[in-house]
């Protein structure tokens, strides 16, 4: 079902995914108007998107998650909010009170504003992370949204993911101020990539540094499947529409959906290989220390986070939480997104390996100069 003539808020809309999200809803619907929700928004974006707006307003709304001012004018009059901002950290450099007031309190006071300003539908962007992988190492293998798991979550920024994704789904049949109700569902991608990924480009870094050779940090076994930025952003898209057709509101109001696409299943760092090769870099063969050595080398490293941390902030590059996501293989299947909300991948794993290596060709010159010059 269209969008067309409805006001979308799209928090986090200078973000990575959020960007792609704003393009893609001009690109797709003819929007009365879309509202950029960020803490800062650059002149850069806007006029970017000048010449792809069409008959679309688009207006700024610059801010802090946390300002409920600023959420209830940027919710007065919407229909459909996309909310993907969140702080993202899992190596703890992070203050926990940050985390939770972004991730948690921004999104329980969205909600509030969703509610008081009569916003009927929210989708809101989680994370694989919020299904794991648990401190054991338990593998998931094409998993869906019924596999049965033990979570345990550890890190502050996945305890935080899920702690909003709860909050979302429980506000689903909430009743707004003028009768109607709120319908909600919440997404959560695999490791997204593509053009703008700093992760991405942060390997890069590192590669350039170890002489053009990626450092291994997850063994091939560890299967993951990332996603393309660009077939998350379509995901985001069939969601709102699900919400806003009467025939399909009430099922998908509710629910968790993977968002994956047909990126084969390799680990973290054949995965920046695939996308690095082509310029020129190669890989270890095996991760420099084996997995029990460098279990033991995260623990004294969090044992001196927390001596060093009422002093100094200081944060290990690993710990053993993000030890055992490299080492998991971690891989879930998109059907029940394609049964319930029509998604199917608009880019095929060819198309989103050389957009994202051609952006990174972009970058190498610059990446290389600024890390000669340290």
């Amino acid at each position: 079902m269209s969008l067309s003539g409805d006001v979308c808020v799209v928090t986090g809309a200078c973000g990575f995914l959020g960007q792609h999200l704003v393009k893609l809803l001009l690109e797709e619907e003819k929007l009365a108007e879309i509202r950029l929700l960020d803490r800062s928004v650059q002149p850069e974006l806007i006029q970017d998107l000048e010449g792809k707006r069409g008959e679309t307003t688009v207006s700024v709304f610059e801010g802090d998650i946390r300002d409920a001012d600023l959420l209830r004018r940027a919710c007065r009059g919407a229909s459909i909010v996309f909310h993907t901002v969140s702080l993202i950290d899992v190596i703890g450099a992070l203050k926990y009170s940050e985390l939770h007031g972004v991730n948690v309190k921004g999104t329980q006071m969205l909600l509030e504003a969703c509610v008081q300003e009569n916003v009927c539908s929210l989708i809101y962007t989680s994370s694989i992370e919020v299904a794991g992988p648990n401190p054991r190492g338990d593998p998931v293998v094409n998993g869906d949204e019924d596999t049965p798991y033990s979570a345990c979550l550890r890190f502050p920024y996945s305890r935080t993911k899920k702690e909003a994704e709860d909050l979302c789904l429980r506000a689903q049949g909430e009743v707004l101020r003028n009768g109607g109700r709120l319908a909600t569902c919440a997404l959560r991608p695999m490791y997204i990539y593509g053009a703008g990924c700093r992760f991405t480009l942060g390997h890069m870094r590192d590669g350039i540094r170890n002489g053009h050779v990626l450092l291994r940090a997850s063994p091939r076994r560890a299967l993951v499947n990332p996603v393309y930025v660009g077939n998350v952003a379509a995901a985001h898209l069939q969601a709102a529409r699900a919400l806003r057709d009467p025939r399909t509101r009430a099922a998908v109001g509710g629910n968790v959906y993977y968002v994956a696409d047909d990126t084969p299943p390799v680990s973290y760092s054949d995965f920046n290989h695939a996308v690095l090769a082509p310029l020129g870099f190669g890989i270890q063969e095996r991760p420099a220390l084996p997995f029990p050595v460098l279990y033991v080398v995260c623990f004294l490293m969090e044992m001196l986070q927390t001596v060093l941390r009422p002093f100094v902030q200081f944060a290990p590059p690993l710990n053993r939480q993000l030890l055992t996501m490299l080492y998991t293989p971690f891989s879930f299947s998109y059907q029940k997104a394609k049964r319930d909300l029509g998604y199917t991948p608009r880019y095929s794993w060819e198309e989103a390996r050389k957009t994202t290596t051609d952006w990174l060709a972009l970058m190498l010159a610059k990446e290389r100069a600024q890390v000669k010059a340290k």
